[in-house]
């Protein structure tokens, strides 16, 4: 086991945060935040986790473990990192963030590699980003479009990767109404969140004749009873960079949206918006956790009394890790799939994953929650065990 520090001075106002928690195949090892640890031949994906103003050693670490059982229930080769950058990116000009990201890639070039971590986008990172990552990690070691995911098509990138945490959340989501009976045909939707995941998420289930009364971002939060039309929805965001002013629906206070009146509540934003303030007045009969970590324990625990259920996160958003992970494959292979294949391996996956976690559900007599993490946490186990690795 190799372990390593990387620490550089950043602008102001910028802090940096890297840990991990890795497997492969499923074979466990626990990394604290800023320490970055391989194990030979391990394969480790590690979000680069966020630009974003919120990032602390603790959370990354959270968000590494959840990693490491999301990509278990996924049932794909790869263990769980995270790592994070400390800023408002709105705040920053593209140059800045461009240096920002090269500095960065800099100081752990020697540390990530196509076989050994693999960055992936996540919140206020984008293709852009994962391009400028590539780009300098080429200059130490050649051309390797395999060592980051999530790139722009032109640069190895896979078709279906920006719509696929999205797409992955409304599998999930059929998968789960399936099991009820229900479909997502005139169900009534409310998406907290309106960025990546929430505006695919949002365009798909319209696409499948979904209702949605209710979507925010961080410009505000607009409602329509009678179903907001998403295609406009998007254009007029697009054009004008804000929900506010769209003559398409009502506004409303963006603390009221998690309450609103709908069937299916879909969080695509922050973690812990759903807590003991606010979880007893939630109308939703089905939450689909499209944000990492979105439900709080106290939440989680007056939901389930009320008979909601949750879709949890390590299972709902497991698209965009899937299909980074495919993106890798075409990347070794040399060879890449067209966006039907892309999605109907996804639709595969998700819809397989489902059933595993229902199954673990009726062995135990557990919600999903516990059923996911249960069949996550067996397989790392099982994969310890037999690697040789236990105490």
């Amino acid at each position: 086991m190799l372990s390593r520090n990387r620490t550089f001075t950043p602008p102001p106002n910028v802090t940096i945060v890297w840990g991990n928690v890795c497997v492969l195949p499923f074979a466990l090892l626990y990394i604290l935040t800023i320490e970055h640890n391989t194990t030979s031949g391990l394969i480790l994906p590690s979000d680069l986790y966020c630009f974003c103003s919120k990032v602390d050693h603790d959370e990354v670490n959270a968000l590494a473990q959840l990693m490491t059982w999301k990509t278990a229930v996924a049932d794909i080769p790869y263990g769980g990192a995270k790592g994070g950058i400390g800023c408002t990116p709105r705040d920053l000009s593209k140059s800045e963030l461009e240096r920002l990201t090269r500095v960065f890639t800099q100081k752990i070039h020697d540390l990530i590699g196509i076989h050994t971590d693999v960055p992936a986008p996540d919140m206020g990172t984008n293709a852009q980003t994962m391009a400028w990552m590539l780009d300098e990690y080429s200059k130490f070691h050649g051309h390797s479009p395999a060592v980051v995911t999530g790139k722009p098509i032109d640069l190895g990138g896979s078709l279906g990767r920006e719509a696929a945490t999205g797409r992955g959340v409304v599998f999930a989501t059929e998968a789960l109404l399936a099991e009820h009976g229900k479909s997502i045909k005139d169900l009534k939707f409310v998406i907290q969140g309106f960025g990546n995941v929430g505006s695919w998420a949002a365009k798909l289930i319209h696409e499948k004749g979904g209702k949605i009364v209710a979507v925010s971002d961080i410009t505000g939060a607009i409602k329509n009873s009678n179903g907001i039309d998403i295609p406009s929805l998007l254009t007029h965001k697009e054009e004008t960079g804000t929900l506010k002013s769209f003559g398409g629906g009502d506004v409303m206070d963006p603390e009221e949206l998690l309450v609103y009146d709908c069937d299916v509540l879909i969080p695509c934003a922050l973690g812990g918006v759903l807590n003991k303030d606010n979880a007893a007045e939630v109308k939703a009969k089905f939450i689909i956790e499209a944000a990492n970590h979105p439900t709080d324990p106290e939440a989680d625990e007056i939901l389930s009394k009320k008979g909601v259920v949750i879709l949890p996160d390590i299972y709902a958003n497991a698209g965009g890790v899937t299909v980074s992970y495919f993106e890798w494959v075409q990347n070794i292979q040399g060879f890449m799939w067209d966006e039907e294949k892309v999605n109907m391996e996804l639709q595969k996956y998700m819809t397989r994953a489902f059933g595993n976690i229902k199954s673990m559900c009726q062995t135990h007599n557990c919600n999903l929650r516990m059923g996911a993490f249960t069949l996550g946490v067996n397989r790392v186990a099982r994969a310890t065990l037999l690697r040789g690795w236990e105490a």
